[in-house]
């Protein structure tokens, strides 16, 4: 077999990375199959690096020996503002029967965004008066321009802005993307995209134009009915176009040649919804020779163009579209008939309507929710969010979708449609557009139970309908915000499930900037709002800041990036350092207000704080766990000294632990999550304290009915405390309960994502009474975690996955499992299936292992063995 060519990729970016803000970025590559005897001993890399107008900058080759191909430092010279390069690699076979060097990459192509300093374009807003703050139309600004030459050799559009925008050049919209620039704190970091528009540029006149609506920037946001205006009361888009052509380069950018006009955008709400007035959109708006006269100027607003920076993660997008799995007539809501739309699958996005011709000022309404009640959608639990999207038709039919919102629903109730349709009509001229950051799917389970793959469906789905920029805690009521406590737990089943590097990582940027605000404590979630009158941003609970050690930890266990820990390690060490000083010389963190296991299936809907563990009891775990981290963390960065310091603080901890909750028989920790912490974070003395607190956890899950008993804390843990002190029998008894509460009792509920709560919907099909009740959040699914290490039995034993376990544990009567995960050195494979014989059964174990890693094969029954890269085999005869 001959050595395919190496898959290049640039930093965690997607192809092409345009925009990038690394002046020397990182390179990876994999090769998807080469023979056996196969090893990298060198490589090369190419590069062509090139100015706008086409100037070649360097053109070098550069070899180095060795097998590394993960996040390779960049070769040649530090990228320019706007430069561009295309990179390819090959390597050279070092193996046994090495055949000399292999064949090219195709080429990788990177450019390098702006630096603040490369700014000449200004923030230019609308210069009318917009009127009070509930009745503001989102604006659309223009400006016309002159392309001189001939021909156009290259145009990109730099684009970001104070709420949200979305361009146009010549009457054509500008790239994909949605909701940009996104959230973060603005006035730490405001994200800017860049756009190859070399197509849509053209000699002589043209015309940009853009839309813009409130967004996170100033919208109606938050808690207590929300807040406006939570980072100014303005809205405006900084842009700089630069146009190379063969008679020059030409910048176009904000100024006061723009001219601004109130929208047809009449609402526009990230809670609420759209409402689009088709009456009010000037024709030609954005082409060139649109007559402005009338509109109004621009103001020109300030801006530190410090805070300018390019992403680390991919923008929102259309990602699928759903169509109807049904459509009813039915009363809506308040009782108005209308057209009763099931798209099959709870998610987040927003429809895109077909709708025929009818007299101007006919309104067609869609409103949006998770789940029904009596037919009918059931709306109390979006609270304040109105989820609802309109179109005012100006006589014409039209195909319409909203730009500026996004809706968590599985259901929509149409009101309003023209003529007299039938069920049939509506279903063609509607369907759902799946809306979340457009990550690369890189993992898969399957099984022999059907419910179980569903659960694990159902987690992917939760993950695709949070992770719309930020990771959310939930896409569709009026909350929608980045809990840290969330991604704590659940970080190990994103990385596994989706690339969510990049946009973690960009995430913990904020995390990081909004810790330092204040004071070192990280807020219950990222970015940070107003709280209402619950939630402080002084408030240090466990578990949620602890997202702060936790997150970097996975994605580093997940991508081998060494380079994220170093950033994120002063913000892991000051978490650390503040809760250790909280905790005091007896090392217990016995104060403060805790979550605790929040949300335990105890919890009365009214108090979800009233869970059975002990909340003091999660703290203290908690803080010995992210001091092993940091501990651990700081050895991988050879921070020695830190390395012993934050490895005696765990031990300490966990010792105060064991003395004050375990020693001494506190009934408290005679709870699943308490035994699970202690397990699995280390907590116990010895082999057979920790067999002994699996006996107790098993016996827990046996008297509970094989029922769930853990919330937020305990949940990502307990099959792992089970399975790893022998009680495996157990774990497969609680994965695969339908009693409730439990994951399968969801799906039997017809569950198509995880809930908040594990009675979210309760047994008679009604809801939640709990004012806290979603059906989309992803915390209760990070066992999927468990599923892809255990029960497929696919693990990493170093970072990246250059060497993994495969160590799968069949159990709970499954006959098959699989799992299969991208990792930076491609594909890796785990499949397992019970095959009968005559004389019993044999379990037929079968893994791929990509080129350049290996494998530990720890299959019960055989001898554990080493293998390299190739499909490989084992047969264990079992009676």
């Amino acid at each position: 077999m001959t050595v395919t060519p190496p898959v290049l990729r640039v930093e965690h970016h997607a192809q092409p990375a345009l925009g990038v803000g690394e002046d020397r970025p990182r390179l990876s590559w994999h090769v998807d199959a080469a023979h056996p005897a196969y090893r990298q001993g060198a490589y090369e890399v190419a590069w062509r690096t090139t100015a706008p107008d086409g100037a070649v900058v360097e053109e070098a080759t550069s070899v180095m020996d060795g097998d590394a191909q993960v996040l390779v430092p960049w070769p040649g010279a530090p990228l320019a503002p706007r430069a561009r390069a295309e990179v390819r690699v090959r390597t050279r076979d070092g193996g046994a029967d090495g055949a000399g060097w292999g064949p090219w990459s195709e080429p990788a192509v990177v450019e390098r965004g702006l630096t603040p300093d490369d700014w000449t374009a200004e923030l230019v807003g609308p210069g009318y008066d917009e009127g009070p703050a509930e009745a503001r139309r989102a604006p659309l600004l223009r400006r016309g321009f002159d392309v001189p030459g001939s021909t156009v050799r290259s145009a990109r559009l730099h684009l970001t802005a104070h709420g949200l925008v979305e361009a146009e050049l010549n009457g054509r919209r500008v790239g994909r993307d949605e909701l940009v620039p996104g959230w973060t704190p603005y006035d730490d970091r405001l994200r800017v995209y860049a756009y190859d528009v070399t197509d849509l540029v053209r000699p002589g006149a043209n015309a940009l134009g853009t839309w813009l609506a409130d967004g996170w920037f100033r919208g109606r946001y938050g808690f207590d009915g929300g807040h406006r205006d939570l980072y100014g009361a303005h809205v405006g888009v900084l842009a700089q176009l630069e146009v190379v052509t063969d008679a020059g380069t030409v910048v176009v950018g904000g100024d006061a040649a723009w001219r601004s006009a109130p929208g047809p955008l009449t609402r526009a709400s990230l809670y609420d919804g759209e409402t689009f007035d088709a009456r009010l959109l000037p024709a030609g708006w954005s082409e060139p020779g649109f007559d402005d006269s009338a509109w109004s100027p621009v103001a020109v607003l300030p801006l530190d163009r410090a805070v300018l920076a390019a992403p680390d993660g991919p923008p929102v997008r259309c990602t699928g579209e759903l169509p109807p799995v049904s459509v009813t007539r039915a009363p809506g809501p308040d009782g108005e008939d209308g057209w009763l739309v099931d798209f099959g699958q709870n998610h987040s996005g927003r429809p895109r309507l077909t709708v025929p011709a009818a007299p101007a000022g006919t309104v067609v309404r869609v409103r949006h929710a998770e789940v029904l009640q009596d037919g009918t959608l059931y709306t109390r639990t979006l609270r304040d969010a109105a989820a609802t999207d309109e179109v005012v038709l100006d006589g014409a039919g039209l195909t319409w979708e909203p730009r500026f919102t996004v809706h968590g629903y599985r259901y929509a109730h149409v009101t309003g449609w023209p003529g007299t349709p039938t069920e049939k009509d509506v279903a063609a001229a509607i369907v759902s557009r799946v809306l979340h950051s457009d990550m690369a799917r890189t993992g898969w389970f399957a099984s022999s139970d059907p419910a179980l793959d569903r659960l694990h469906e159902n987690v992917v789905w939760s993950l695709r309908s949070n992770f719309v920029d930020i990771p959310t805690d939930c896409p569709q009521r009026d909350e929608r915000l980045g809990w840290t406590g969330d991604i704590q737990a659940f970080a190990p089943t994103a990385a596994f499930l989706y690339d969510v590097h990049g946009m973690l990582a960009d995430w913990l940027r904020s995390l990081s900037a909004e810790q330092r605000r204040f004071g070192g404590t990280v807020p219950v979630y990222v970015p940070w709002i107003p709280g209402g009158t619950y939630w402080q941003p002084t408030q240090d609970i466990a578990g949620w800041g602890d997202a702060a050690t936790l997150v970097p930890e996975a994605l580093h266990r997940d991508s081998a990036d060494r380079a994220l820990l170093e950033r994120q390690y002063a913000s892991a060490v000051t978490w650390v350092d503040k809760v250790a000083g909280l905790a005091g010389p007896d090392r217990l963190w016995d104060t403060g207000m805790q979550l605790g296991d929040w949300l335990d299936p105890t919890a009365p809907p009214e108090d979800p704080l009233r869970a059975q563990t002990d909340p003091h009891l999660v703290a203290t775990a908690y803080l010995a766990r992210s001091a092993r981290s940091v501990a651990e963390t700081a050895r991988t960065l050879g921070r020695d000294d830190d390395a012993v310091r934050y490895a005696t603080l765990a031990d300490e901890v966990a010792a105060a632990y064991r003395k004050r909750y375990v020693d001494s028989g506190d009934a408290t920790h005679d709870t699943q999550t308490a035994h699970a912490l202690a397990i699995v974070f280390d907590l116990l003395d010895g082999d057979d304290a920790r067999a002994r607190a699996g006996e107790r956890l098993a016996a827990l899950v046996r008297d509970g009915g094989d029922t769930v008993g853990t919330g937020f804390a305990g949940t990502p843990l307990v099959t792992d405390a089970l399975s790893s002190t022998g009680q495996l029998d157990a774990a497969y008894a609680l994965l695969l309960s339908h009693a409730s509460p439990s994951w399968l009792a969801m799906v039997d509920l017809g569950a198509t994502t995880i809930w908040e709560r594990w009675d979210s919907m309760l047994a008679d099909g009604t809801v939640n009474p709990g004012e806290m009740t979603s059906f989309n959040h992803y915390a209760l699914g990070a066992v999927a975690d468990w599923l892809h290490r255990v029960v497929a039995g696919l693990a990493p034993l170093e970072p990246g996955y250059r060497r993994f376990r495969v160590a799968p544990r069949p159990g709970g009567g499954l006959t098959h499992a699989s799992a299969r995960h991208v990792t930076p050195y491609g594909t890796a494979e785990v499949a397992w299936r019970v095959e009968d014989r005559a004389d019993g059964t044999e379990l037929v174990v079968r893994c791929v292992v990509p080129v350049g890693a290996t494998a530990e094969l720890d299959v019960p029954g055989a001898e554990p063995t080493v293998v390299g890269h190739g499909e490989h085999e084992v047969r264990v005869r079992r009676g």
